[in-house]
């Protein structure tokens, strides 16, 4: 039964345990699985290094995501990182971590994957490939008017995609695997073609697939019995992600091996070329269609539940933390993100926002992780989820990932910088909301 709305208008609890561990799938699978092994086996030795790029980024995200369920059943709230950087190192962290996300990751991402949705639904439909500008602006337009009626027409929406794109998947590990089990152990061997790997580069396009899964927390203040459900849906998910994953890269090495899955541009759509010719390659991109489709859903949702409640915080305009009274969803911030998402596809500027903020999305989630330290020492009362063998968890997961951005600034600055130029272009941004706020009191 649903949670009858708050006193103040806010929202209303009425995502259950399936739409929560759907809305993990959704929010990690989109175009990533389908794309970058290509990238990653050109980064690695071997079948077998690529297939321990995958396990060991799943396992580092399965740890993440241990603490963001603690995170987010200690502070059930919307916002997620955000509320809880706010409330461990004071706002002005907290809104350099949001602008970055707000300006630039999340509808720089959500801008190129629904160029990606457009294209793959184009071929799926036999249309012109010129039509996935027009394909992707129908699609944000449609989300958002999804996520405006309420969660629970958002969660159904996000339902039917996820079990779409696992679907496809199946489809995918079926094909490859029945395809060309037997060359499967010659596909794990080395690859002399590979001869200056670097396997903490080869976890950058890993990592990124598995980016994502801290949807969740941003819409904790519409799940119901948070305290149980969001820690069973963030570790559920994400071991059903893992074990596609790695299903998934058997299939291309299987069917393509190592080199020719390195050498290939488009690895899902090669392999069902092979088992079943042009319908398979149609199959597949509507598969592909789906997935990213679904990503889409999730990411427009819960980015409009940060923005609205830093708005709501009164550091940026006030009217857009403003729920709507009987639906209860941000529909303003909705308006607003998606309209920003599809000017960046239209443009084509999303692709240096992605390229320039992957170091800063991973560094905001270590820092959200680091803020686990603080629950811990200044919330002695809390007696729900608990991230086991703590601390052991946050602190690898920091340690890796600082050990993957620091290769990442070696090997390309540039992007690096960029992202963090990013972040500092908030700080302006951040003393003039401040004076706002403070002159409009």
């Amino acid at each position: 039964m649903a949670q009858a709305a708050n006193a103040n208008g806010g929202y209303v609890r009425r995502m259950g345990g399936f739409s929560a561990t759907m809305l993990v799938l959704g929010g990690v699978i989109g175009a990533g699985i389908f794309l970058n092994p290509a990238v990653v086996a050109a980064r690695t030795h071997s079948g077998a290094e690529l297939l321990a790029a995958w396990v060991l980024g799943g396992l580092l995200t399965l740890l993440g995501a241990l603490c963001f369920a603690e995170l987010g059943a200690r502070r059930p709230e919307a916002g997620g990182s955000y509320l809880y950087l706010h409330e461990a190192f004071g706002p002005l962290t907290a809104f350099l971590f949001g602008w970055t996300m707000l300006i630039a990751d999340l509808p720089g991402s959500i801008a190129a994957v629904a160029l990606i949705f457009g294209r793959y639904a184009a071929i799926a439909a036999s249309l012109p490939v010129q039509s996935a500008p027009a394909l992707a602006t129908g699609a944000l337009v449609l989300l958002a008017l999804v996520h405006a009626r309420g969660i629970g027409a958002g969660a159904l929406l996000q339902n039917l995609m996820s079990l779409l794109k696992l679907t496809a998947v199946a489809v995918l590990v079926g094909a490859g695997l029945w395809l060309a089990a037997p060359h499967l152990s010659t596909a794990l061997a080395s690859d002399p073609g590979i001869t200056h790997p670097n396997f903490a580069i080869a976890l950058l396009p890993v990592l990124f697939a598995y980016g994502g899964f801290a949807y969740l927390n941003a819409l904790a203040g519409e799940v119901r019995d948070p305290q149980r459900t969001l820690p069973r849906a963030l570790v559920w998910g994400l071991l059903l992600v893992m074990v596609a994953y790695a299903l998934v890269n058997l299939a291309y090495l299987a069917a393509l091996g190592h080199a020719g899955l390195a050498r290939s541009d488009a690895p899902a759509a090669a392999v069902m070329h092979q088992a079943f010719g042009p319908l398979g390659e149609r199959l597949m991109a509507a598969g592909i269609a789906a997935s990213t489709f679904g990503y889409c859903a999730v990411a427009l949702g819960g980015a409009a539940r940060v923005l609205q409640t830093i708005a709501a915080q009164g550091l940026f305009f006030r009217s857009l933390g403003v729920l709507h009274p009987r639906r209860h969803t941000p529909q303003r911030a909705l308006a607003l993100l998606a309209a920003w998402a599809i000017v960046l596809a239209l443009t084509n500027s999303f692709s240096w926002l992605l390229n320039y903020t992957t170091v800063v999305d991973w560094l905001g989630y270590s820092a959200t992780i680091a803020a686990l330290f603080w629950y811990r020492r200044n919330q002695r009362g809390y007696t729900g989820f608990r991230t086991p063998l703590y601390p052991l968890e946050p602190i690898v997961f920091i340690a890796v990932t600082a050990a993957v951005i620091a290769v990442t600034v070696v090997y390309s600055p540039g992007n690096a910088g960029m992202g963090l130029l990013v972040m500092l272009v908030g700080l302006p941004v951040y003393y003039g909301w401040r004076r706002h706020g403070r002159a409009a009191d």
